[in-house]
C-alpha cells in the first residue's frame, strides 16, 4: 500500500515500494486551489495512488498533472485521471506536448515555456526544460517558487525501502545505485551529454530547499550543494 508523507507544507509524497525492483515509486501531490499531481504511476497502480490522493483530496477536484518525460512510471496512468478528473489537463514542456502527449491523452496538454509561470493559488510553478536529463528529448524539472521545491524525477534515485525524507546527504546512495546499474541490463540509465552539466548549474541555481525524487528518499537541506555534487556523479559513472 502507498505510504503518505507531506513533505513540504501542502507538499505531500505518494510512495510505493516494489520488492521485486528494490524500488520505491513516488507521486507528489500538491494541496491547493488549484491541486497538481507530479507523476501519475503506471497503470497497474492507478487504483492504489488514487485511493492515497483521496485521503488529502477529492481525486476529482485535480486541476494539473505534470511529469518529467514520457515514461510509464511518470505518466503511465494519464488518462485514469484525465477521466477521474474532469478538469485536469497535463502541463508538460513544449516538446513533450508536441510530440507525445498530444497524441497520447484523452484532453490538449498545457505546454509551459519557461518564461511562464502556473499558479495554483498559493503556490507558483515553473517547468525547465532539461533535455536529456535524465532521459528523453521531452525532459523537465517542475520547481515551485514559494516553498523553493524542486521537483526532480530520477535525479538523486536511490534504491531500497528507505525513509520518506532525509536532511542527510543522499550522494552516497545515488553513486552505489547508479555505479551498480553499470554493470548490468541498467546501464547508460542517465545519459550524459554536452549539455548535462548546464542544465544541473541552472537547477542549482534555483537554490531548492526540497529535491523530491522519484525514487528513493525526497531531500531537505542545501539542494544547490546536492545538485552541484550529484554533477560530479554523473560526470565520473557517465561523463566521457
Amino acid at each position: 500500500m502507498p505510504k503518505i508523507t507531506e513533505i513540504a507544507p501542502d507538499v505531500f509524497r505518494i510512495s510505493t515500494y516494489v520488492p521485486e525492483f528494490d524500488l520505491q515509486f513516488c507521486q507528489f501531490l500538491v494541496k491547493d486551489d488549484e491541486p497538481l499531481l507530479f507523476h501519475t504511476g503506471m497503470k497497474s497502480m492507478f487504483r492504489e495512488i488514487r485511493d492515497a490522493v483521496t485521503k488529502v483530496i477529492d481525486p476529482s477536484t485535480l486541476r494539473w498533472i505534470s511529469f518529467s518525460h514520457f515514461e510509464p512510471d511518470e505518466c503511465g496512468s494519464l488518462n485514469e485521471w484525465l477521466a477521474v478528473a474532469p478538469r485536469a489537463q497535463a502541463a508538460t514542456t513544449e516538446v513533450g506536448a508536441a510530440v507525445f502527449v498530444s497524441d497520447y491523452a484523452i484532453r490538449p496538454p498545457k505546454a509551459l515555456t519557461e518564461d511562464v509561470t502556473l499558479a495554483t493559488g498559493g503556490k507558483r510553478f515553473r517547468l525547465l526544460a532539461t533535455r536529456h536529463l535524465p532521459h528523453g528529448w521531452d525532459a523537465g524539472m517542475l520547481f515551485e517558487e514559494t516553498g523553493r521545491t524542486l521537483f526532480c524525477s530520477d535525479l538523486f534515485h536511490q534504491g531500497g525501502d528507505v525513509e520518506p525524507s532525509t536532511e542527510h546527504d543522499v550522494i552516497d546512495r545515488f553513486r552505489q545505485t547508479v555505479t551498480t546499474y553499470q554493470s548490468g541490463p541498467l546501464r547508460d540509465y542517465l545519459p550524459y551529454t554536452p549539455k548535462t552539466q548546464g542544465h544541473i548549474e541552472r537547477l542549482a541555481a534555483l537554490k531548492p530547499r526540497t529535491c523530491a525524487t522519484m525514487h528513493g528518499s525526497t531531500y531537505v537541506g542545501d539542494g544547490a550543494r546536492a545538485l552541484a555534487d550529484l554533477g560530479v556523479v554523473l560526470k565520473e559513472v557517465y561523463g566521457p
